[in-house]
């Protein structure tokens, strides 16, 4: 009898926690749909600033709101609006600057971070060449 409630016990435990998780953590592509995530800048010249635009749409049918984009490293600068709710089937963007302190090949990441814990890595690569 003792094992029959444990066994109950535990598989209820484990729906309840299955049932907590946020499917948007395990499918982003469900809910936003983003254009630039993995950009390519190419080449840039060496020490001249430059930025580009991720644009972010909400496919789902609930506001998808920004509350933070955290950068890799200082040479990456983000403008967003914090708090920027983002309306089903409405854009948002987030402008990512790199200030150009690269010669040869170079990576960046930025995260974007939503509510309900979702977030979202995004990407830059080019060359820093000098002139």
């Amino acid at each position: 009898m003792k094992s029959i409630l444990l066994v109950t016990f535990l598989l209820l435990s484990v729906l309840t926690v299955q049932s907590q998780t946020n499917p948007a953590q395990t499918d982003i592509t469900k809910v936003l749909k983003f254009k630039n995530d993995n950009y390519d800048m190419g080449k840039i010249t060496y020490g001249k600033p430059t930025e580009f635009s991720v644009d972010i749409e909400n496919i789902s049918a609930a506001p998808i709101t920004i509350e933070n984009v955290m950068v890799g490293c200082g040479c990456t600068t983000p403008k967003y609006e914090k708090g920027q709710v983002i309306a089903p089937g409405a854009h948002a963007s987030v402008i990512l600057g790199f200030n150009g302190s690269a010669v040869g090949n170079f990576t960046k990441v930025a995260t974007i971070f939503f509510n309900g814990n979702v977030t979202k890595q995004i990407s830059f690569h080019g060359e820093g060449v000098q002139q």
